[in-house]
């Protein structure tokens, strides 16, 4: 019998792991004999290995194309058996290389192109991967923001569909996410993270207009930064939240475990008072540029009325809201990510629309 810890970590995020790439049956495979959340991570860990191994054997081989797609599976693997896991935090940090590995070598034979940045910032530096559409011309470029516990790693198949609509995307890490989390801890002003981005890559002159694509916890900091960067043409959020300090003492204990450690906090009382830090009041309003929130009634992480709040407040706000959708709509994402891909590449200008 599982525990309730694997019980809602399956509940909430079994679709978003099947979305992002994990085989089904290796979720089925790996999660359905599990009884303890203390096995969680080696358990996916052994999993990740195994799709390592494959690709091994196929850059051995010469066969370039299934050694990038395995890579990137174990890439998938190891982030998933970390990212709310915070039973031993060296076993953590220690998966969390693991992944970024795995990825940088999905990268070299899926998209040579793809570029790794560190970007400088207030107190730390932004890692991400840049990746930009062959002979477009000056393509738009889609900042994309991963939540509490996503990764940039976790963006492979969504930066696809940008790329095919001839955008260009950067996945980036903010405070107190991936890489950047190393240094850094979670902070609500996440224009500081924005800013140095695109002060970097408007010096190439390599790109055009910009939006922001920000999922779970990073639609707040997409909103909260498009209200304070001028840059950013359009942006969307899906599952993002309007209030955090409302939700976090609801969350379950994982969640909060995950909250605590990415905020720098060391009591529940600093991870409620950071979590009240998060919030869109005062600045729903300033967001001037075309917001796109995309929600799913069915949500069980962040209310559905939060995202209402926020499209009522914004100016220039289209509300998305899906009746049978859960937390970024992980299990309809063939009812938004297309869409609001091609909803962006309007607003940006983009060939392909």
């Amino acid at each position: 019998m599982p525990d309730e810890s694997i019980r809602t970590a399956v509940a909430n995020w079994g679709p978003r792991f099947t979305a992002q790439g994990v085989d089904p049956n290796d979720f089925q495979r790996v999660t359905a004999p599990l009884e303890r959340w203390e096995d969680w991570l080696a358990a996916w860990s052994a999993n990740a290995d195994a799709h390592a191994e494959l690709a091994l054997a196929a850059e051995e081989a010469g066969a370039t194309s299934t050694a990038g797609e395995s890579w990137l599976r174990a890439a998938l693997s190891y982030h998933f058996a970390k990212f709310v896991w915070m039973v031993d935090l060296g076993l953590h940090r220690e998966t969390a290389e693991k992944t970024v590995d795995a990825h940088r070598r999905a990268l070299t034979h899926l998209d040579p192109t793809a570029e790794r940045l560190e970007i400088p910032f207030d107190g730390g530096t932004v890692h991400g991967n840049l990746r930009v559409p062959a002979d477009a011309g000056r393509p738009p470029l889609v900042l994309l923001v991963p939540g509490l516990d996503s990764t940039k790693e976790e963006f492979f198949h969504v930066e696809e569909i940008f790329l095919r609509r001839r955008m260009a995307t950067f996945s980036m890490e903010g405070p107190g996410q991936g890489e950047t989390g190393y240094t850094t801890s979670i902070r609500p002003d996440y224009e500081v993270a924005v800013a140095p981005v695109l002060d970097e890559l408007g010096t190439r002159d390599e790109f055009g207009k910009v939006g922001l694509l920000g999922v779970s916890l990073g639609g707040y900091y997409a909103a909260r930064a498009a209200a304070f960067e001028p840059r950013v043409t359009a942006v969307c959020v899906s599952g993002g939240p309007y209030d955090y300090g409302e939700i976090v003492p609801k969350r379950p204990p994982h969640s909060r475990a995950t909250f605590m450690h990415h905020s720098g906090a060391t009591t529940e009382e600093e991870t409620f008072a950071n979590a009240r830090a998060l919030s869109l009041a005062g600045v729903a309003e300033h967001i001037a540029q075309p917001l796109l929130v995309v929600f799913g009634k069915q949500d069980r992480l962040v209310p559905w009325e939060q995202a209402a709040r926020l499209a009522e407040e914004a100016p220039a706000s289209t509300f998305w809201l899906f009746e049978d959708g859960n937390h970024v709509c992980m299990n309809i994402t063939y009812r938004w990510r297309l869409q609001a891909a091609d909803w962006l590449a309007a607003q940006l200008g983009a060939f392909d629309v």
